[in-house]
């Protein structure tokens, strides 16, 4: 038996249509949500990207200070070990006047000296090549040669000593002190002779002193000798 539809068709149409409407506005609304949730998402991720972000700023502030203060203290350093290599290179590790005073005490009323040298030379190997010395400290002698340039820094000085003595036996005993004092070491003397002065006396000059009288003089027999000798103020081993 066949069903007899008495609905008309329009009333059919207008259901199908508002069927296809309701899911188009469901469909509609459900991207709308979903929109909103990943709008939502996005918002959230980029605030959470914009405070790390700033933290991250923050933290490069800090680490450009701390690389600033880093590179500040380091050029500091380099300029204290460029100070500290050029004083090692000037500084030559002798007191001039505790030498001074020590020869001062060694050295009694029968000596004369005529020339204190104090020569500078640079440490060298068996191997290496002799060069030549240079003079730092001269007293009561002649005028340094300028060619010579003063070798400073890791140094030895070595002494030369020149003068009078009114005996051989005070050159020895010169030497002997020189050998037992603590600032001296590797004595050697070259030079030791005997030697005629005439010594002038002083005139009195008086009412009855004849004019035109010459000045008395006496003939003294001396030793003039010449050594040499290194300052006992380093300590070289063999390798």
């Amino acid at each position: 038996m066949n069903e007899i539809d008495f609905l008309p068709d329009w009333y059919r149409t207008g259901k199908r249509r508002r069927l296809s409407y309701g899911k188009q506005y469901i469909a509609l609304a459900c991207m709308f949500g979903l929109m909103m949730l990943w709008n939502f998402i996005s918002l959230n991720s980029i605030s959470r990207a914009a405070a790390k972000l700033a933290q991250m700023a923050s933290e490069h502030s800090t680490v450009q200070n701390v690389s600033k203060e880093f590179t500040r203290v380091k050029n500091e350093l380099s300029e204290l070990q460029d100070r500290a290599r050029i004083v090692g290179e000037i500084d030559s590790k002798i007191d001039v006047a505790s030498v001074l005073a020590e020869m001062s005490f060694l050295i009694d009323e029968r000596v004369v000296l005529r020339k204190i040298e104090l020569i500078s030379e640079k440490f060298l190997d068996k191997q290496q090549p002799k060069v030549n010395s240079a003079s730092a400290v001269r007293v009561a002698g002649t005028e340094p040669d300028k060619r010579h340039k003063m070798m400073l820094g890791n140094v030895r000085f070595k002494v030369l000593i020149s003068g009078i003595a009114a005996d051989a036996s005070d050159v020895a005993d010169l030497v002997r002190k020189l050998e037992e004092s603590p600032y001296f070491c590797q004595i050697y003397l070259s030079i030791s002779r005997n030697k005629a002065m005439q010594v002038f006396q002083r005139p009195v000059i008086s009412d009855k002193t004849p004019t035109g009288s010459k000045p008395a003089s006496e003939n003294y027999q001396v030793s003039e000798f010449e050594l040499s000798c290194y300052l006992a103020n380093y300590v070289q081993s063999k390798l």
